[in-house]
């Protein structure tokens, strides 16, 4: 059992900094013109955005049956990803 919160810890931060980087990607493809090479880069980098966009919304809508504040655990689940809502739906059967 310990080296599934080892590994849930690691995909947390990893999550974090690839969103991050994603976020900052976009930033950066606003003012910057880049070579079409990179598109399928962006593609899969809004993929992600909108994946991690639609797991939040889904943690800030269940986040009041774990009582937790909707926005914060929507922001969570935004930059951690699905290890979240596992988090999240775990609890509510340990309940």
């Amino acid at each position: 059992m310990n080296i599934f919160k080892t590994i849930a810890t690691i995909i947390k931060v990893i999550s974090t900094i690839f969103i991050s980087a994603a976020i900052g990607w976009e930033l950066c493809n606003i003012y910057i013109v880049t070579p079409s090479s990179l598109n399928f880069i962006f593609w899969l980098e809004r993929f992600a955005i909108t994946a991690h966009l639609i797991e939040a919304v889904i943690g800030g809508f269940y986040a009041r049956r774990k009582q937790e504040t909707p926005i914060k655990y929507g922001i969570y689940t935004f930059f951690v990803g699905t290890v979240a809502l596992i988090e999240l739906f775990a609890s509510e059967e340990i309940s």
